[in-house]
């Protein structure tokens, strides 16, 4: 049996790490087999360009590299983690995946969705997720947060201006009409009702 593909989408300090790591006790719980993972990451070659698209001092970075450099990390995280995984009937949460790129360069870097779509396209061979979950949060909320948390990794997409995160949450709203496989949970509740409602959703696709 094939597993299910889940994503979790939202703007920088939405808590959607922390939503994934309860839904994955959940399901664990319930004896299925879950695989959590992240992008831009999740494994050796992936991670090390994750290094280099997230440090601060990268500031000269050019948006279609960004583009580029994030597909690439996709195709070698997909091909060596998630596809596997997934052929092995596990549910896979993955923090981020196609739909970051659409919206932090296809939209707020101006890129063009369709542009980033299809360089990803081929990073991706037509692989899309069972489910993503948006976890809403507006921008102001969720830079409020990643500032007050202590120990939090502070990277570079964190220190754009105010207008960059929101074109970013206007981007998710857009892509939202676009792909009915996007899903909103109110990200601006307590923990445990926004892993509730992410639950909720995911069980009609399990």
């Amino acid at each position: 049996m094939k597993g299910k593909f889940i994503t979790f989408e939202g703007t920088e300090g939405s808590g959607k790490t922390s939503v994934i790591k309860e839904v994955k006790k959940h399901y664990e719980d319930l004896g299925y087999q879950v695989m959590v993972t992240r992008e831009p990451g999740g494994i050796g070659i992936s991670e090390k360009i994750r290094d280099i698209l997230l440090n601060k001092e990268n500031t000269e970075m050019d948006s279609r590299t960004e583009a580029l450099l994030f597909a690439a990390s996709r195709r070698q995280h997909l091909v060596e983690k998630i596809k596997p995984a997934l052929e092995n009937g596990m549910i896979v949460l993955c923090d981020r995946f196609v739909d970051s790129s659409l919206v932090y360069q296809g939209y707020a870097r101006n890129i063009g969705i369709e542009e980033v779509y299809n360089i990803n396209y081929f990073a991706i061979e037509g692989t899309l997720p069972d489910l993503t979950i948006f976890v809403n949060v507006r921008p102001e909320v969720g830079l409020k947060r990643v500032f007050q948390t202590p120990n939090r990794e502070v990277n570079r997409l964190d220190l754009e201006d105010m207008s960059f995160h929101k074109m970013i949450y206007q981007g998710y709203l857009e892509l939202m009409s676009k792909y009915p496989r996007i899903q909103m949970v109110n990200g601006e509740q307590e923990i445990s009702k926004v892993t509730l409602e992410a639950i909720q959703l995911i069980d009609k696709i399990l």
